[in-house]
């Protein structure tokens, strides 16, 4: 296996992991939030569990980009390619807008999202403000994808 490859790989865990580690700290932090909620009112359950999953789409990213490198370096479906070391380090940067906005915008998002579960608890009819203050972090998460995936594409492999 060539050096290459190994700081493709690298780039490619580093985006499961750490986007993966936002989102499970996120999704917990807000289904404690949640839990307090629905032990008073358990009619609330569907409308804090909606905001409680929102910090979790950074997981899916960071999978998605994953696999889009994996894919790219032949590792998934195809013949593995011999990677230069500028191409495997190129991969690795390519992942890391994932990995790091991922696991900052996890968390960031979970806050976001147990405010609006405190609100559902007092206001339930406010839930849709409550989301799209949530979804606002969101919008970085999606911007972090994005880049990473046009400079996975980007790379002559």
């Amino acid at each position: 296996m060539s050096l290459g490859m190994v700081f493709a790989l690298a780039g490619a865990a580093l985006a499961a992991l750490m986007a993966g580690i936002g989102s499970a700290i996120g999704v917990g932090m807000a289904g404690e939030a949640a839990a307090g909620v629905v032990t008073e009112d358990p009619q609330k359950f569907g409308k804090v569990l909606i905001l409680q999953l929102l910090p979790g789409t950074q997981g899916i990213y960071g999978l998605l980009i994953a696999f889009i490198t994996l894919s790219q370096i032949g590792l998934l479906g195809g013949a593995p390619v011999n990677l230069t070391t500028a191409q495997g380090l190129a991969y690795f940067a390519a992942c890391l807008p994932m990995a790091f906005v991922g696991l900052w915008s996890a968390i960031r998002q979970a806050r976001a999202a147990v405010a609006g579960i405190q609100m559902v608890a007092k206001r339930p009819d406010q839930m849709g403000k409550g989301m799209i203050f949530a979804a606002m972090v969101e919008t970085y998460a999606i911007l972090a994808l994005l880049i990473s995936i046009l400079a996975i594409f980007g790379i002559a492999a």
